[in-house]
């Protein structure tokens, strides 16, 4: 199956998204007009119903980062792949304008050129290594940066303290799962005001 490589086009360039957690909400903007592949992908799992039961399960910060120019980011999406929809094509940072600062959701990826909504983190502080040309990924094309947290920074910094287990993961990941995931109890799109 080929990557999506486009996503239709959307009578609305923004759309809201709460993220229900057992710490509170947290309520996104995610920019189609800027982003509309990121973005896009994002949309199909919060429409599908995929991330609820999902959790926030990883924090990276300078006691926990082994990777070159540290960040500070937590980590959510799906707990297991097996529900994981096919990956779409990586929209850089260049292409869509959108910068790691503080507050802003991006798409996680591992292979060259693809992407997918499976997982996706959010910036704690400005996060300039995660974008195109950044030193973050070896390969110097960054992350999908695709829209931003509008309320709720205050959940996303309690995350972001919570205590890891030492000895989880192995790798670049070791020592930052946490010791205990904050569920995603839902997410879902919020209708606009008239």
């Amino acid at each position: 199956m080929g990557l999506v490589s486009s996503i239709p086009a959307h009578a609305d360039p923004t759309a809201r998204v709460e993220l229900k957690t057992g710490l509170g909400p947290i309520v996104v903007e995610v920019d189609l007009a800027h982003a509309p592949i990121s973005a896009g992908e994002f949309l199909r799992y919060v429409d599908a119903g995929l991330y609820d039961g999902g959790a926030f399960y990883g924090v990276v910060r300078s006691d926990n980062d082994h990777g070159p120019a540290h960040i500070a980011v937590i980590q959510g999406g799906l707990t297991t792949m097996e529900r994981a929809l096919p990956p779409v094509a990586h929209e850089t940072t260049m292409q869509s304008g959108i910068h790691h600062i503080d507050g802003v959701i991006s798409l996680a990826r591992r292979e060259l050129g693809t992407t997918r909504g499976a997982k996706f983190f959010i910036c704690v502080g400005d996060q300039p290594a995660l974008d195109f040309g950044g030193v973050r990924n070896p390969d110097g094309q960054g992350f999908a940066a695709f829209g931003h947290v509008v309320s709720g920074m205050d959940v996303v910094r309690k995350i972001h303290a919570l205590p890891t287990d030492p000895n989880s993961g192995d790798g670049a990941t070791k020592g930052q799962l946490l010791r205990k995931s904050v569920v995603i109890l839902s997410a879902s799109r919020l209708t606009k005001s008239t």
